[in-house]
């Protein structure tokens, strides 16, 4: 009643002073794309053999983040990570298989933001971590707080792993592997998803409801598996794949050294192998950016794109063989470094890369301020809408990583930080720390550690304090944040909750 008075009460008001009422700006929407394992290897951000149209255009229509970092290079604690706004010191959680509940019961994830807020949250696909591509079509660890409705696809890549090549005889989420799929594109998983996004789209264009639409593509990640008209889209031979000498380990920490040699069946594969499997990994990052398209197609074709704000990025990056390593895991560009791309209204087009360092905590309260809403107290991360107007803006100096290392009987926390210009890192084993620094102005590749450099000290010095800084903000109980739990338990393979028979 009190609102029904109100608007008579207006309406009065508009009757006697001739005023005609002005109409509220519409809500804003949001349509959330995280690709799964992707690096920077799209033409947007100059890869010259990526085809990746969609992707570019709408970085075209957009602003590109350049120097965008993860907080923590695996799948699990980045999902949790970038859905609160908090950092892996703060979510207590650093393994794959440990979901937020279990550390941060109490958490309202950006998804659970918008269903208070009276929008639609949905998820189509991987957004929290999935086991892949064991978890495919299986419902997520939070979907009865963090979404109001969820589509799990399923598709021929799943039924069809029989078919995959790899490099061990039983493949698992982390062993390299690809498939020269037959079919079209919308029998994949994730051409599935994009069809069930297409659909959300409809619906709410029909019904004017507003929504936090959330797509997650579970590739590029292994296995790499797109239809064969995508493989034929590159001439293999077009690739190559970097040399780096063992030598080059002797120059790092025994910890930094560990994480690019984990995994002993990808340590100097046949260059011919290495080449097949680059060739796969870009035909399925341009089998997903097909899928992407579509989606984007259908936010255009419904008028949606005019008051819905895209976000696109990945869960972390991805190495093709830098530094002799696959896969993720570890503190360098390669595996810390994502795209991240925002569009929409609000956003001025064809500025300049921003170059400054974000990170991807600092999704959620962007996301906040672009909607109006207010970013709970507890989010750690810096909303990026000053760049939205000034790609030169200065929100960070530093975009943190950290990683934990357990392999081969060794033990170390890793801490990262990375400016316009330099990397260090931290590696402490048992209460021995050493760094790794490197100079972007000249080694992008970051093969030359500088850290010994009598040249680079007061740089090196000037870094280990921002380092400090960083760590200790980063390890700060939020405000209003509740529980924080360290004592639970990731989840293991299901064999391993049932007793032996005696």
């Amino acid at each position: 009643m009190k609102f029904l008075r109100l608007g008579i009460l207006c309406l009065l008001v508009f009757a006697v002073t001739g005023l005609t009422p002005v109409k509220p700006k519409p809500k804003l929407n949001v349509l959330f794309i995280v690709a799964d394992d992707l690096n920077c290897a799209l033409g947007a951000y100059g890869d010259p053999l990526a085809i990746t149209s969609n992707i570019d255009k709408l970085a075209k229509q957009g602003l590109i983040f350049n120097n965008a970092h993860v907080q923590y290079p695996l799948c699990g604690p980045s999902r949790v990570s970038f859905m609160t706004g908090l950092y892996p010191d703060q979510t207590k959680s650093k393994k794959l298989r440990l979901y937020v509940r279990q550390t941060i019961p109490d958490v309202v994830t950006i998804g659970q933001k918008f269903r208070k807020e009276n929008y639609n949250s949905v998820r189509v696909g991987k957004i929290y971590h999935y086991h892949n591509p064991r978890d495919i079509g299986t419902a997520g660890h939070d979907d009865s707080f963090t979404w109001d409705r969820t589509v799990n696809p399923y598709g021929r890549d799943k039924m069809e792993e029989y078919k995959l090549k790899g490099l061990k005889p039983k493949l698992d989420g982390g062993t390299l592997s690809w498939l020269q799929a037959e079919g079209t594109a919308e029998e994949q998983t994730d051409g599935i998803g994009a069809s069930e996004t297409i659909n959300f789209l409809q619906e709410f264009a029909d019904s004017g409801e507003n929504f936090f639409l959330a797509f997650g593509l579970y590739r590029p990640h292994v296995p790499f598996v797109a239809p064969k008209s995508y493989f034929d889209l590159y001439n293999v031979d077009d690739f190559s794949i970097p040399e780096t000498s063992n030598d080059y380990l002797k120059t790092i920490p025994q910890s930094a050294a560990a994480t690019v040699r984990s995994k002993k069946e990808q340590i100097d594969l046949d260059t011919e192998l290495a080449k097949e499997i680059k060739h796969a990994y870009y035909a399925t990052t341009s089998f997903m950016d097909a899928q992407i398209g579509r989606v984007l197609d259908k936010l255009k074709e419904t008028g949606l794109d005019k008051n819905t704000i895209v976000v696109f990025t990945s869960d972390h990056g991805y190495h093709l063989g830098e530094h002799g390593h696959w896969q993720k895991q570890t503190l360098f560009d390669d595996a810390t470094r994502v795209p991240l791309i925002f569009a929409g209204p609000g956003i001025k087009k064809n500025l300049e890369f921003v170059d400054s360092p974000v990170e991807l905590v600092d999704l959620y309260p962007t996301i906040m301020e672009m909607v109006g809403m207010q970013t709970p107290k507890f989010v750690r991360g810096k909303s990026l809408v000053p760049y939205f107007n000034n790609s030169k803006q200065e929100v960070r100096t530093s975009a943190l990583t950290e990683l934990q290392v357990n392999t081969n009987n060794l033990k170390a926390q890793g801490y990262s930080i990375k400016t316009k210009r330099y990397r260090l890192s931290q590696w402490d084993r048992q209460g021995v720390v050493n760094y790794e620094l490197y100079d972007h102005k000249f080694d992008k590749s970051e093969l030359n550690n500088l850290a010994e450099d009598i040249n680079y000290k007061a740089v090196k010095d000037s870094l280990i304090n921002v380092l400090k800084f960083r760590i200790a903000d980063a390890n700060k109980v939020p405000l209003g944040l509740g529980r924080q739990l360290d004592d639970a338990k990731p989840w293991g393979e299901p064999a391993r909750f049932f007793s032996k028979k005696k």
